[in-house]
């Protein structure tokens, strides 16, 4: 047995919180991680990255770090590139790997190579809405996209910045709102149908998809309040879609986790169209983990142990950083 499978992890720090938008939901994904693992028997230390925290761990060198931190202070790759130049092992996707999952367009076109399908886009810079002229840009977006589309900020999470477009006047707010969050907006051709997350998790065996989550938010949108406010969406774990359904989406869910050289741990979004097809919206590569999130509703229906899942998440990390 080599030294990579003997060794085990005893000791994790967990960040959470930081300074992004999404710091809230990060706090509560924390908590829970923490008390999963120290259920498990690990020692664990939350904390909250700041400016003490890259002295701190060269000074005393976790096992593992467990980054729960979303938006960009934990998903644009930034953080994990500090960790490698480190030489800490942590739970999650390589920084390159991560920033490729958190600009979606770029994540977009990687699928699509792959043979995912995905809703026809285009990505807009704030200065080229400006220096082209807003309403100019607007006429093409409608000869190649005619509403309904989907405006969303180029990098973020949770639905925010997101809006659902129906006609004119509502793609200039979109693109407002989508700016004040990102300096590129992604338009994209909405697709309607059943809208599903499927969770992957890999703790050395390969990627094993989680059951597809149903979200049916009540009003109809899966905004950030739909997402994180307890009776806004009812979720249905495992999904109501047909065996075939599920199997292609888990297909499609596994394909563009590998195309994007995810690991560890991922949330893949997806819509599942009227003739069956799973169309891919983003991924995430630190997905939320709090009560009402669809990653722990599909641990628990696939009868999973959270705590145990988590405690094995952190043990790959650490078997990975030796490997």
């Amino acid at each position: 047995m080599t030294a990579a499978a003997d060794h085990r992890a005893d000791r994790v720090i967990v960040l959470a919180g930081g300074i992004s938008h999404e710091r809230d939901i990060s706090l509560k994904s924390g908590r829970r991680v923490a008390d999963g693992l120290i259920a498990h028997g690990l020692h664990v230390e939350l904390r909250d990255p700041d400016a003490t925290l890259l002295p701190s761990l060269l000074a005393d060198r976790p096992d593992v770090i467990w980054p729960t931190l979303h938006g960009a202070s934990g998903e644009d790759g930034a953080l994990r590139s500090l960790l490698e130049f480190l030489g800490l092992a942590y739970v999650g996707s390589s920084a390159s790997a991560t920033r490729l999952a958190w600009d979606k367009p770029r994540a977009k076109t990687i699928v699509e190579r792959a043979g995912v399908p995905t809703p026809h886009s285009i990505a807009l810079t704030r200065d080229a809405f400006r220096e082209l002229g807003a309403e100019s840009v607007l006429a093409v977006v409608r000869n190649e996209l005619p509403p309904p589309v989907a405006v969303k900020p180029a990098q973020g999470g949770s639905a925010q910045g997101v809006s659902l477009v129906e006609n004119d006047d509502e793609l200039r707010r979109a693109m407002v709102l989508a700016y004040t969050y990102c300096d590129v907006a992604l338009i994209e051709q909405r697709v309607t149908g059943v809208e599903v997350a499927i969770g992957i998790i890999d703790t050395g065996d390969g990627p094993v998809a989680l059951p597809p989550v149903e979200i049916e938010p009540l009003s109809g949108v899966y905004g950030f309040e739909a997402r994180y406010n307890a009776g806004e969406t009812r979720f249905y774990a495992p999904a109501r879609i047909s065996d075939a359904e599920a199997a292609r989406a888990t297909e499609v869910a596994l394909a563009a986790h590998t195309a994007l050289g995810l690991r560890h741990i991922s949330r893949i979004d997806l819509i599942i169209d009227a003739a069956s097809t799973p169309w891919f919206l983003e991924a995430s590569v630190m997905p939320g983990l709090t009560e009402t999130s669809t990653f722990a509703l599909a641990l628990e229906a696939a009868g999973y142990d959270v705590g145990w899942v988590y405690a094995e998440l952190a043990q790959a990390a650490a078997r990975d950083a030796l490997a």
